[in-house]
């Protein structure tokens, strides 16, 4: 295991995380931009959620602000798109992540290209599509499809880290709490896995999928 360390960080980080229903960023990478706030002097942090009305906007709001703090800088952006739909509504969301371009990140988190969801895999399509010069993670959400695979890209976290994520994903997202996937021991699970396979010194990692990266 060959273990990089990321030098000449731009001050302040500028982070894109793009998620196409209200919990998924929290999932595929929320403790990566929890370690990011608290180990760098500066973070900002776009958080867009594609797909999310009424109840499930609400918690994007609160769950972003319990996420973000620390962060010199946030912003919250919905699309109010429907669950689902979106490659059905391409053109406006297509229009969506073109309004995204101001935006100037050094990072971006955005869904797994090879998701089996249609959302998500749109949500990557469009993400490199827009962002073509960019450093792209993309992260994995567990669910019934069966589209685990081997990402090639760790973040280790230690275990006061993976707690406030679960604790905060348990707390903020009342609407999926009777839902069978969402519980702890899934959550936990995926971070220790992902832990094991990048040998974690601290047995907890969040996995991503990284295209193409320069070193």
């Amino acid at each position: 295991m060959i273990k990089l360390e990321l030098r000449e960080i731009p001050s302040p980080l500028r982070i894109l995380a793009i998620g196409c229903h209200a919990d998924d960023i929290e999932i595929g990478c929320g403790g990566t931009i929890l370690r990011l706030i608290g180990s760098l002097p500066s973070v900002e942090v776009c958080w867009v959620v594609l797909s999310a009305q009424g109840d499930r906007a609400d918690e994007v709001h609160a769950s972003a602000e319990a996420f973000l703090q620390g962060a010199e800088r946030k912003q919250v952006l919905l699309g109010g798109f429907r669950d689902g739909f979106l490659p059905y509504s391409g053109g406006d969301v297509k229009q969506f992540f073109e309004d995204l371009k101001p935006v100037t990140p050094d990072q971006i988190f955005t869904h797994y290209g090879k998701d089996f969801h249609q959302d998500h895999r749109l949500a990557s399509e469009l993400t490199w599509n827009t962002f073509r010069d960019h450093f792209i993670l993309e992260y994995e959400v567990p669910k019934y499809d069966g589209d685990f695979g081997s990402p090639n890209v760790f973040v280790h976290l230690d275990e006061a880290l993976v707690r406030r994520k679960v604790e905060n994903l348990l707390t903020f997202f009342q609407t999926q709490r009777d839902r069978r996937w969402f519980t702890e021991d899934l959550f936990m699970s995926t971070l220790r896995l992902r832990g094991m396979e990048s040998n974690s010194p601290d047995r907890y990692a969040e996995g991503f999928y990284g295209r193409k990266v320069v070193l």
